[in-house]
């Protein structure tokens, strides 16, 4: 049978992207159909513009510490417009950056919504249809919202960039890194921040003892963390919104941003049809090549919701390229992945954390908290936090998490040891890079408690 193209990627996402661009770099004819804007949820509503608005949030911070180091600043206020015009004029053009290199690559693009309808046929749509020997998913995933009576006047951190105007008081519902990130800035750019999580503490699953550091750092900076609470009900009033939380207690507030959770969009897609596996979640199951159960359907990305970081996705769609084309059948590592939360102060993490690792085996845990010489030197009181997780079998380095400026820097360089298996001596033997954050990594030497 002749088809239309070698591979359709449905999705202009970072996973979708790579993987067509480097299966057209193999000559194989490539397309790719995307219904909204190419660059997915990193670079249009994701991680690119949230770090750019940490980055805005750091300054007034910035300012306090120039004036402690002896200079003359002026802090005019920050104008939410002029931040949101050159925001929009940046994903602007890195949007245009991921049509270039499509286009640059051979891959011919269609600016509509793709669904399936058989294992090798696509309809655009505008009603055109294309047939491919291998279609590959990658629609990535969408935020969403619960079933609260006035959730309509809610909104989730698709519209936190599109803000008319930034809020004077708002409530951020959810206790992941993305609703913990978003407190820290908006706290930093001025609106009071009352963040909401049904459990007994943010950022669940990361290791509980770096956790107390970012939620003590996050209060001691303005936000206010209550746990154990959510919302039941929002009403819009003439003063703005009126939310009533579980505990009973009724807040007037500007704005109510929901970070509680996303689902993939995998919704009229045809998937179910085609005899395509869902689970639980609606996401795609996959087995260890990115494979559907029907052989020439392939998923990649947040759809699949293995590993929902935008360099995971990436990994996968090269490993499926990999696979299908070049003939080295490739299975994507989700083991030991580094991980940055832009919190404010900002974590690090590679690994198990200190109860996941005693579950497995006997362990030794270094710590280390301390000033350091920027901001102490500034009258900065936040403590940088350092911790490492050693087998006490093997030595082996097993978690390492760092709370701390430019935590998410050092958690990278960090993660390539850890994930080499760098034992405990190996970071001793390591000659300290003085004076800086990190050389704590290599200079922790007795256990602050074993097993």
């Amino acid at each position: 049978m002749a088809f239309d193209y070698d591979l359709f990627v449905i999705g202009g996402g970072s996973g979708g992207v790579r993987a067509a661009r480097v299966a057209a770099a193999e000559g194989v004819r490539v397309a790719l159909a995307e219904e909204d804007r190419y660059g997915g949820t990193c670079v249009i509503r994701g991680c690119v513009p949230k770090k750019l608005m940490v980055y805005a949030s750091e300054f007034p911070q910035a300012f306090d510490l120039a004036r402690a180091y002896g200079w003359s600043v002026t802090d005019d206020g920050f104008s939410w417009d002029a931040f949101k015009t050159r925001l929009n004029a940046e994903l602007d053009r890195l949007e245009g950056i991921y049509r270039n290199l499509l286009s640059g690559s051979g891959v011919e693009t269609h600016d509509a919504r793709a669904t399936l309808i058989d294992p090798h046929t696509v309809e655009l749509s505008d009603g055109r249809r294309f047939s491919a020997q291998h279609i590959l998913i990658a629609v990535g995933g969408r935020p969403v919202l619960p079933q609260v009576q006035g959730i309509e006047h809610a909104i989730t951190s698709n519209e936190m960039f599109h803000l008319d105007a930034l809020p004077k008081r708002m409530i951020i519902v959810g206790g992941g890194y993305i609703a913990s990130e978003f407190a820290g800035i908006m706290n930093a750019l001025g609106t009071e921040v009352l963040q909401f999580y049904r459990g007994d503490q943010i950022l669940r699953g990361f290791d509980a003892e770096a956790i107390e550091h970012v939620a003590n750092g996050m209060r001691s900076h303005g936000v206010d963390i209550r746990t154990n609470t959510n919302v039941t009900s929002i009403a819009k009033t003439d003063r703005g919104l009126s939310v009533t939380d579980t505990n009973g207690v009724v807040h007037q507030v500007d704005q109510v941003m929901f970070a509680a959770g996303r689902t993939p969009n995998t919704d009229g897609l045809g998937l179910e049809a085609l005899g395509l596996e869902l689970g639980r979640k609606g996401q795609i199951i996959v087995d260890a090549y990115s494979q559907t159960k029907v052989p020439s359907v392939y998923a990649v990305g947040d759809v699949t919701d293995r590993a929902n970081l935008t360099p995971v996705a990436i990994r996968e769609g090269m490993a499926f390229v990999d696979t299908v084309f070049k003939g080295v059948p490739t299975s994507p590592d989700h083991d030991l992945i580094p991980t940055a939360i832009f919190t404010q102060p900002e974590m690090g993490t590679i690994g198990l954390s200190e109860a996941e690792a005693e579950a497995q085996e006997k362990v030794h845990v270094y710590t280390t908290s301390f000033k350091s010489m920027r901001e102490g030197f500034g009258g900065v009181e936040e403590r940088v936090f350092m911790k490492l997780i050693v087998s006490q079998a093997t030595d082996k380095v097993l978690g390492c998490h760092i709370v701390a400026p430019h935590a998410g820097e050092m958690i990278q360089l960090a993660g390539i040891a850890v994930k080499m298996g760098a034992t405990k001596a190996d970071f001793d033997r390591t000659v300290a890079v003085h004076p800086t954050m990190a050389e704590e990594l290599v200079t922790m030497r007795n256990p602050t408690r074993s097993s």
